[in-house]
């Protein structure tokens, strides 16, 4: 029977013996975990520490968390700068890459096809008229003015023979005018201006002009003045002999010459003392 306990005891004591083993293990195992959880603690504590004593820092030095946040948000701005300058580059070196494609594109410019520099506009001294319109300018009583349309030629001379016209109305005589006291004589509607006045509405203002030139003869040094004609550029024209003469340029008169003015029925005929006699 004692035999037969010590066999029932050993096994139950070697479970005993177990149970300690495993017991003290665990033991072991817990004081490492409570000593690793200390440690962590203290670790945890002294970055605390460590933070807070450096945000105490920044603190007593005037830079908190607005300046802080306003750091983020200026390095996430030039991030982003940064990564649309990538992306602007890329296309370029693409471009850039392939320069045959774009000369193939361009046309071939020769210098043929270059059109010569335009040339510059070379400065006018040419007459304006302004200063011939401020002479030429006569001012009538009343305030108003005209602007004379005709100058006379550096040949302008007064005539040594006695000119005449005779001015018709049908068969009838109304009129005689001496055209020998001065080189010129204007024709037309303006009375101010107009030396021999016609009334007719068909004439121009300023219809044209009787004058008297110095023409010197061929393959001599001597010369003649002679009686000539001129249209203003007038609406309806001159006549002479029926026949409409050229604007704007002298027509030579003859004794006998017929001149009419516009559409008016007068005739004005051309005579000199030698003639008249």
């Amino acid at each position: 029977m004692r035999d037969l306990a010590l066999h029932e005891d050993v096994p139950r004591t070697s479970r005993n013996g177990q149970d300690r083993d495993r017991d003290r293990k665990s033991h072991s195992y817990s004081d490492k975990r409570r000593e690793g959880g200390h440690d962590r603690i203290a670790e945890s504590s002294s970055y605390g520490g460590s933070h807070r004593h450096r945000e105490s820092q920044y603190e007593r030095r005037g830079y908190g968390e607005h300046d802080r946040e306003r750091e983020r948000q200026r390095d996430r701005e030039r991030y982003d700068r940064d990564r649309d300058g990538r992306r602007d580059e890329r296309p370029s070196r693409r471009r850039s890459a392939s320069p045959r494609s774009r000369r193939s594109s361009r046309p071939r410019s020769s210098s043929r096809d270059r059109s010569p520099n335009p040339e510059k506009a070379k400065p006018n001294f040419n007459q304006s008229g302004l200063l011939a319109a401020e002479t030429n300018t006569v001012k009538a009583t009343d305030g108003t003015s005209t602007v004379l349309k005709y100058n006379e030629p550096p040949e302008a001379r007064k005539p040594t023979l006695s000119w005449r016209l005779y001015v018709f109305k049908g068969s009838e005589q109304v009129e005689l005018l001496h055209i020998q006291r001065q080189s010129a004589y204007l024709i037309g509607r303006d009375r101010l201006v107009s030396d021999i006045a016609v009334d007719h509405p068909s004439c121009s203002k300023q219809h044209a002009a009787i004058q008297h030139r110095y023409i010197q003869d061929k393959g001599t040094s001597s010369g003649t003045v002679k009686p000539f004609v001129i249209d203003l550029e007038s609406t309806n024209g001159t006549f002479v002999n029926d026949e409409k003469i050229p604007s704007a340029r002298f027509y030579e008169l003859k004794a006998g010459d017929v001149i009419k003015f516009g559409l008016s029925n007068r005739e004005y005929v051309l005579l000199n003392e030698e003639a008249a006699s």
